[in-house]
């Protein structure tokens, strides 16, 4: 399957944001932003005057990659908000976020997506009792995760600790590492500084 291979600290400089996608070193002063905010790149310094197009592309671009989606997966994740009552740019979010990977990174169950990518293709977790293995699956009001019995006792998930806050649409049992979704995420619940207005008029030229 294809992947990005690259330095993921370019990503957070070439979008100016912080994409999160180094988990824990995101929040400190080790933070590639904190040190060096310029686009990387011979010319990453240089102040270019950005299109209308060039606006839309980079809140695209940033979206996927906080996400870590890959384009094809993303075009799809976008028809499929169009096929959805309700504003497309806001169901798109909500798709990005139910993915597998992101509520169990959400849940605090991983530091990144990356990671919780990773743990979820290993079998670390199941899906309402039942074993699943695709990062990419959208999970639903009602779906509880769940650590694995066998996987409880890796130095992952004995020495857990999570400093970040569960997301309301979520809940979480710390003692029996399980987990839950108590109703679909809302615009204002997606942490993500993004006007995704922008990704539609992309998507609809």
């Amino acid at each position: 399957m294809a992947r990005y291979t690259e330095g993921t600290c370019r990503l957070c400089r070439r979008e100016g944001d912080k994409l999160f996608l180094k988990g824990e070193r995101c929040y400190s002063a080790k933070c590639a932003l904190a040190k060096k905010s310029a686009a990387p790149g011979q010319h990453g310094q240089g102040r270019k005057k950005i299109s209308e197009y060039g606006l839309q592309l980079r809140e695209k671009q940033k979206t996927k990659r906080f996400y870590g989606v890959l384009e094809k997966q993303f075009r799809l994740t976008y028809a499929r908000a169009e096929r959805k009552q309700g504003k497309t740019g806001e169901k798109l979010l909500e798709l990005l976020e139910l993915r597998f990977d992101n509520v169990v990174y959400r849940l605090g169950l991983a530091s990144s997506r990356n990671e919780a990518r990773q743990l979820v293709t290993h079998g670390h977790f199941t899906v309402n009792g039942k074993k699943a293995n695709i990062p990419s699956m959208t999970l639903k009001t009602g779906d509880t995760i769940a650590v694995k019995e066998t996987s409880r006792k890796s130095p992952k998930f004995e020495t857990l600790s999570n400093n970040r806050p569960v997301p309301a649409w979520l809940s979480f049992n710390e003692e029996t590492l399980t987990g839950s979704i108590v109703r679909e995420p809302a615009r204002e619940d997606v942490d993500l500084e993004v006007k995704e207005t922008l990704i539609v008029e992309l998507y609809s030229k």
